[in-house]
């Protein structure tokens, strides 16, 4: 689409303009058919008269009485007021807009790479919040696994809920640990069953966490239906 430039009183230069900016003005009557005209391959300014069909204006003398209009006589040699031989120059990029450009470009490029981070970071974020609560739960055990230890050496028995030191099962709920049940596990081991209650964290809440104390070797046994990688080290199958 060709660029134009108008001289305002055929002195000063105005443009670039579209081609429908140029009709705009001859039909407000900015500018009229004797209007210097410029275009990049035009070679020398003309009246708008000139460029008339390729603007597709009608000449407004031709347009008050078509039928009667004199032919219009051939364009002057109009001395432009511009050199000849220095035509407007073609506008290009300003260093504002290359900025902005490289400005984009680079913004597009960071937002895809932290797209990328993302995507990796998030999934691995989530493992790490779901093994920590579940070595916070593993740990809230240690003090109940004491007591059950210590009971069974003195009784020669498995100590179960509500007697003289064990709570109900719901008294152990706190935190990310809901209930857990104290007594004797098969093989006549004792222990306790944890039960992990974080509505948040759908791989850990409602699973179990089981704790078998063998009172002949005394040493503890931990098992889980929870995926092993959330699981403590010494909780994996």
């Amino acid at each position: 689409m060709s660029q134009w430039f108008y001289a305002e009183g055929n002195r000063e230069r105005r443009g670039p303009l579209e081609t429908e900016n140029i009709v705009e003005l001859h039909r407000s009557g900015r500018i009229d058919d004797d209007t210097l005209l410029w275009r990049d391959g035009a070679g020398d300014w003309r009246p708008l008269r000139d460029f008339a069909a390729e603007l597709g204006i009608v000449p407004q003398q031709a347009a008050a009485d078509p039928a009667t209009a004199a032919p219009l006589p051939p364009p002057l040699q109009q001395v432009p007021r511009y050199p000849a031989a220095a035509p407007p120059p073609k506008q290009g990029m300003s260093g504002c807009a290359i900025a902005a450009l490289i400005g984009a470009v680079v913004a597009v490029i960071l937002l895809a790479i932290l797209a990328i981070l993302a995507a990796i970071a998030l999934p691995a974020y989530k493992d790490y919040t779901q093994r920590a609560k579940a070595n916070v739960v593993y740990t809230q055990l240690q003090p109940l696994s004491s007591d059950i230890a210590t009971f069974a050496a003195a009784n020669e028995r498995c100590p179960v809920n509500g007697e003289d030191g064990f709570g109900s099962p719901e008294s152990y709920a706190s935190g990310d640990l809901g209930d857990v049940r104290v007594g004797r596990f098969e093989q006549g081991h004792c222990g306790l069953e944890a039960r992990f209650n974080i509505p948040q964290q759908p791989a850990l809440h409602g699973k179990t966490l089981w704790l078998d104390y063998d009172m002949q070797a005394a040493t503890w046994e931990c098992s889980s239906d929870v995926d092993d990688k959330y699981l403590p080290a010494n909780c994996r199958g």
